[in-house]
């Protein structure tokens, strides 16, 4: 049978079609661990520790989409939290194995896609540390929805992601129109927001704890920070 477009899924998957798929990019991505990238090391986000530090995020059961080779989901593992972290590729996930095995640490990391997953409020924090920027416009319909019903009433989401004008220093030197992205074919290496976009996306669903820049952490400090990013928290409302 031709294919047919019945339902909203089969639009998705027409979408995605017309691109490479986010495996294909991110497996060789991590192959080469001694890549000077800046989140390779071992070190959370600086306003993860942040969070955690000023009592905001208290514990509990957390889920991270996107983990890459682990560096958040340890630290919050580290911090008393009970954590499952997901991320598409296998070379990503099996060095963030091996990182818990060294720290004699206990995390469900599993190589798997966020739109596989179907959690119904079970998590205190869910955490994106720059997934978001690399899904296409459409994706962040089911991407949403997932993360507001895997949340528990009062929980939190935290997140990074682009934000414009860093060209030339590992981001985005503008906003692309969402359309654009499906004309042109290209997400151009990831998609900045501006901060009213990002409270467009998000302030439905859920109410805005934080959002500002990303603090600038030095190499020998403890945290990753880089200002390309924004960071932001928000929490789902209790009723």
């Amino acid at each position: 049978m031709e294919k047919t477009i019945k339902n909203v899924q089969d639009l998705y998957d027409m979408l995605d079609a017309e691109f490479r798929s986010a495996k294909q990019f991110w497996e060789p991505f991590y192959e080469d661990r001694d890549r000077p990238i800046p989140f390779f090391p071992n070190k959370p986000d600086e306003n993860l520790v942040a969070y955690v530090s000023s009592g905001i995020l208290p514990g509990g059961k957390a889920l991270e989409l996107g983990c890459g080779p682990g560096r958040n989901a340890l630290y919050l593992t580290r911090q008393g939290y009970k954590v499952d972290a997901y991320d598409l590729s296998e070379q990503a996930i099996a060095w963030a194995k091996e990182r818990a095995v060294e720290e004699q640490l206990e995390v469900n990391f599993e190589c798997k896609s966020a739109f596989e997953l179907a959690p119904r409020e079970e998590y205190d924090l869910v955490y994106d540390s720059g997934c978001l920027h690399h899904l296409l416009p459409h994706q962040r319909i089911p991407y949403i929805q997932m993360i507001q019903s895997a949340l528990k009433p009062g929980g939190y989401f935290g997140m990074t992601c682009f934000a414009p004008g860093f060209g030339g220093q590992g981001g985005p030197e503008s906003v692309m129109d969402d359309w654009q992205v499906y004309r042109e074919k290209s997400m151009k290496g990831g998609l900045a927001f501006t901060e009213e976009k990002l409270r467009y996306l998000l302030e439905d669903p859920f109410e805005c704890v934080e959002l500002r820049p990303m603090k600038a952490m030095g190499q020998d400090e403890d945290c990753f920070g880089l200002p390309i990013l924004w960071v932001t928290l928000w929490r789902k409302p209790n009723v």
